[in-house]
Formats: structure tokens, C-alpha cells, sequence
């Protein structure tokens, strides 16, 4: 049988490693990464090791009623496992994390998968051990909007006209290490639609691009010398993934995102695979948000699904 041991600090080099060579982690499983917020969660991650080698990682956090999440500071966690991790060994695995956890007392498991997209080879074993080992039942269910770049999709006839807006207005594009300007106009636009601030502070978002330089980055959009869009893009090996997308009003009125995004799409990242906008969902994927996915579908986005399934251990 597997054992299952809580992590601890002096894990980090082992824990970072095996992300790195696993084939469904990315940056953001990274301690660094993981615990850039570590005074909002109380870490309960897992390493699973079959007779002291490491076969897979769990970031976890406990929550104040006793659950456990993968993960609440990410936009998706679960079992992160290697090129060996097999169907019934992954079994194996949940039901010695499940008894681990019920000795912990743990009374509830909360999991969010990582999406397909990112996986540089196959490895929903674990979704399938959900069903067969820990009855576990589907709970949210998200959608973003994700461009195959093999099979590119034109844009839209509405997105074509505002690239001509762009275009005759000069916009011009450029990469961008002014986080400030664009929060000033990320922050605006949440506060003005949904009384929100960003997920990340200024600070926070800063102080990781520069420990992951090669994995964070901002692009924007400039009207003369004003920044009116920009788009803050999180790089992995098969996948961009728009992290954060915002425009101010006059970016908005001549289509400054839309001549991002082609120039982002066709002449920055062509090669990788997947160009992933993000999900246009809200109460926990009950609420589809019309306009936004509208916009994202209009540049040839797709649908690909964020899951969260639930189960008592």
C-alpha cells in the first residue's frame, strides 16, 4: 500500500521537483507559488509514496469546518502524478489518501481537477478513481473559452469590426512591465461591474511576475501614450491562460483588446497548443455570464469545462 505523508517545509526541493517532471502540474503548484498567500489557507498537502518514492503530490488546504479543498488559493488542484501513474495504482492512491484523511478527521473532501488542456499527457485517472473509489458527485461546473491552435477558428464579424476600430485608431500593442496602469483599469472596471477588486493586489501580482518571469507576463494596449487594455497571461507548457483581461472606456470604444488578442494569438504564441480566455461563469458555474463568453467565443473560443467534485473521505 501507498503511504501518505502531510507536507512540510523541508519538502519544498522534492515537492518542486516532482511538479516539474509530472504530467499534469503546473507553475502554480510550485511552493513559491502556492504559498505566496500562505496567511489566508492552512496548508494540508499530501505527497503519496510507494515504498519511499514519490508517485504524487495533493495540494490541499483545510478549511475552518473540518473539509479539506483542492485547492481554495488556485483555480484548480487535484492529484498531480507522473508518466507511471496508472489507472488502478491511482485507485490505490485515493483509497490511501481517503483512510489518511478520515484518521485526520477530515469530514469532507472538496476537488477541482486540473482541465485537460494542461495535461502534457494524458491523466484523469484520478477522475475516474472519483467515481469508482470515492463515490464522489460533481458539484460545480465552469466553462472557459479556449482556442485549439491547430484547428483556429476566424474571428467573428462583430471582433473583425472592432480590429478595423483598432487599426484606424493607431492602437498599438506592446509587452508591458506597468502592472500599476493596467490594475488601475482592472480595478476600476470590477468595482464599477461587480463592486469586486482583483484576486491578486498590486503587490501580489508584481512580486510574482518577478519570481516567475518566464511564466507571468502583461501585454498591453496603448491609445498615443495611454494604456486603455491589457491582459495579464499566465504561460505553460501547452497552454496561455488569460488571467486577468480588462479595458477602460476608450479602449473599449475603439476595440484596442481585439487587436490584442490577434496579435497574442497569431504572432506571440502560435505554438502552443491552447490559448485558454478563462471562465464566464458565476455562482459556481449557475450563472452564465452572456457578454463575456459572447466576447471570448467571438474569438474563436471553445468551450472546455472547470470541475469541482465533493465527497466524504
Amino acid at each position: 500500500m501507498y503511504e501518505v505523508v502531510r507536507y512540510k517545509s523541508e519538502m519544498k526541493a522534492q515537492w518542486d521537483r516532482f511538479v516539474r517532471k509530472s504530467r499534469n502540474g503546473t507553475f502554480l503548484f510550485l511552493r513559491d507559488y502556492m504559498e505566496y498567500h500562505r496567511q489566508r489557507f492552512t496548508d494540508f498537502s499530501l505527497l503519496i509514496y510507494d515504498k519511499q518514492s514519490l508517485v504524487a503530490l495533493l495540494p490541499l488546504n483545510k478549511e475552518a469546518d473540518g473539509s479539506v479543498t483542492s485547492h481554495s488559493g488556485l483555480t484548480y488542484g487535484g492529484l498531480i502524478t507522473d508518466k507511471k501513474g496508472r489507472a488502478e495504482k491511482v485507485m490505490k492512491m485515493f483509497v490511501c489518501i481517503n483512510t489518511w484523511l478520515r484518521d485526520a478527521g477530515i469530514t469532507r473532501v472538496v476537488y477541482r481537477p486540473v482541465p485537460w488542456i494542461y495535461h502534457e499527457l494524458p491523466a484523469e485517472e484520478d477522475l475516474y478513481a472519483l467515481f469508482n473509489v470515492c463515490d464522489a458527485r460533481l458539484t460545480a461546473r465552469e466553462i472557459s473559452s479556449t482556442i485549439a491552435q491547430e484547428n483556429k477558428l476566424a474571428f467573428s464579424q462583430s471582433r473583425k469590426d472592432c480590429l478595423r476600430k483598432a487599426e484606424k485608431a493607431s492602437v498599438r500593442i506592446v509587452a508591458s512591465e506597468d502592472f500599476a496602469a493596467f490594475w488601475d483599469v482592472l480595478s476600476a472596471n470590477l468595482q464599477q461591474r461587480y463592486a469586486a477588486s482583483p484576486v491578486h493586489s498590486l503587490s501580489e501580482i508584481t512580486a510574482l511576475a518577478n519570481h516567475f518571469p518566464s511564466n507571468i507576463c502583461l501585454y498591453a494596449a496603448y491609445l498615443d501614450n495611454e494604456m486603455v487594455a491589457g491582459t495579464v497571461l499566465y504561460i505553460m507548457p501547452r497552454v496561455v491562460h488569460v488571467q486577468y483581461i480588462s479595458a477602460s472606456a476608450k479602449g473599449k470604444a475603439v476595440g484596442a483588446l481585439d487587436l490584442l488578442f490577434r496579435y497574442l494569438i497569431n504572432e506571440v504564441f502560435p505554438d502552443k497548443p491552447y490559448f485558454d480566455f478563462g471562465k464566464s461563469t458565476e455562482d459556481h458555474g449557475r450563472l452564465l455570464n452572456k457578454s463575456l463568453i459572447f466576447q471570448k467565443e467571438g474569438f474563436g473560443g471553445r468551450g472546455v469545462c472547470y470541475d469541482t467534485y465533493e465527497w466524504t473521505p
